[in-house]
């Protein structure tokens, strides 16, 4: 495969309008590496940013987490001001061509939009940070700070190659970190009326493994009770479950942010969420208009993997199930289990796969000032509000160590276009990406010139 790698040995100071085109087209080629998790193989993303970053001169390092697994950062050294990281994982899931306009690693530009595996999640977030490290470095930008360029590997698969592994092989990458800036949030268009998020905190993903066990034998003579039927039972229990709705008061601030911007049936519950849910029917007509936001109110748990015999005519010993829980921020997660465990009951063996622990960063500081401000010139009237996450990202491994860490991408995504994340035609505009280089241009110089 050729890649089209785009990087000149620019003046001083680039116009803006060189590094937008530039910026495109490094995603087009971006998009074009094949970084797809499983396997991952971020080393090939490696290599795209490596050919850029030696072509502007600009020194970096890489670790490798197992073999292809890569991982490479840049540093632009400044003064002693809390470092300022521009963070994105370099791998993507899978995407199946059938099911595409395009070829999901064409990189293809059709009607205005940039397509393909990532152009979203994340690797147009990552050439927006790459355009606003190389500009800072192009311009001789004095900094009061130093400026961190961190590609990862494995995030799709929960960062334990990626930002897991380098927060426990290599801290020293992090030491002096006072921001991060990673995905999570960013722009979105409801109803007619754009809106930003600034990701300030997330749900606790808690990945569940459940078994059954029974008497194992032969398929032409079931038995009253087996391994499968007990695991039947147990997630039908579990998908009639409802967990008690609650309101956090991330989410609360949230909810009341973005209420002026909401569809007009929705204004005055989301002003007041927390009386809101408490309304008959309420929450099912939450789910189903947006249940990207009804994630937001309650713990949940999807049943997503789903195992037993390997021949059709053996009664298995074990049948397994897997889910994917998420934990409202402030949740005891041994509460949860305890209360997980009275819904399946005592047959059902209960081993968790993956748990996070919870962290909120705070908004009173001098990044959530200037993002709250870039956002707001570009799109006077807009709401800028702090959002909560239903999924999860590597913040939470940042968060950990104390480092504030805000989801933030700025571009402006229409609502049907959102769906395209981890789904099919993938897109994202050339438009968006343009402005977005300007954007983040202005966000990493306030932050962090002198």
């Amino acid at each position: 495969m050729v890649y089209l790698l785009v990087a000149t040995s620019a003046p001083a100071q680039v116009p803006a309008p060189a590094l937008r085109d530039e910026a495109v087209r490094w995603l087009q080629s971006y998009i074009r590496v094949d970084t797809i998790n499983p396997p991952g193989n971020e080393a090939a993303g490696v290599q795209f940013f490596k050919t850029i970053l030696d072509a502007e001169g600009i020194p970096y390092e890489t670790a490798e987490s197992a073999p292809g697994r890569g991982n490479i950062w840049a540093r632009l050294k400044g003064g002693d001001q809390p470092a300022l990281m521009l963070l994105h994982h370099m791998d993507v899931v899978p995407a199946t061509r059938a099911s595409w306009h395009t070829d999901p690693l064409s990189g293809e530009i059709k009607d205005g939009y940039i397509y393909g595996r990532g152009a979203l999640d994340t690797k147009s977030s990552g050439i927006l940070h790459l355009a606003a490290f190389v500009a800072l470095h192009r311009s001789k930008t004095a900094l009061n700070r130093d400026v961190i360029f961190l590609a990862t590997a494995d995030e799709e698969a929960g960062g334990f190659f990626g930002v897991g592994w380098l927060v426990k092989n290599r801290p020293e990458l992090f030491k002096g970190v006072g921001y991060v800036i990673n995905e999570g949030a960013g722009g979105g268009i409801q109803g007619g009326r754009t809106q930003f998020g600034i990701e300030v905190t997330q749900k606790v993903p808690y990945w569940l493994h459940l078994t059954a066990r029974g008497e194992p034998g032969h398929g032409s003579t079931p038995r009253a009770s087996s391994a499968v039927t007990k695991l039947i039972a147990a997630l039908e229990r579990l998908r009639l479950h409802q967990f008690e709705p609650r309101i956090v008061p991330a989410v609360a601030a949230y909810f009341k942010g973005i209420a002026p911007a909401a569809p007009p049936a929705w204004r005055e519950r989301y002003a007041n969420i927390s009386t809101a849910i408490r309304t008959p029917g309420v929450l099912a007509e939450l789910q189903r208009d947006d249940p990207g936001r009804h994630t937001l109110v309650r713990n949940t748990c999807s049943i997503t993997r789903l195992g037993g015999s390997e021949k059709i005519n053996v009664v298995p010993p074990d049948a397994w199930a897997e889910i994917d829980c998420r934990l409202l921020p402030d949740q005891d997660p041994k509460a949860f289990l305890d209360e997980l465990g009275r819904v399946v009951g005592r047959d059902i063996q209960i081993e968790t796969i993956l748990g996070f622990t919870p962290a909120v960063s705070s908004t009173k500081t001098e990044l959530y000032s200037v993002l709250e401000a870039v956002c707001r010139e570009h799109f006077p009237g807009a709401p800028v509000v702090p959002s909560v996450l239903g999924g999860f990202t590597d913040s939470h491994f940042l968060r950990d160590l104390g480092i504030t860490a805000y989801g933030f991408i700025p571009v402006v995504i229409p609502f049907e276009d959102e769906g395209t994340i981890h789904g099919n035609n993938e897109r994202i505009s050339v438009e968006n990406m343009r402005r977005g280089v300007t954007m983040m241009g202005e966000i990493a110089r306030r932050v962090a010139a002198k």
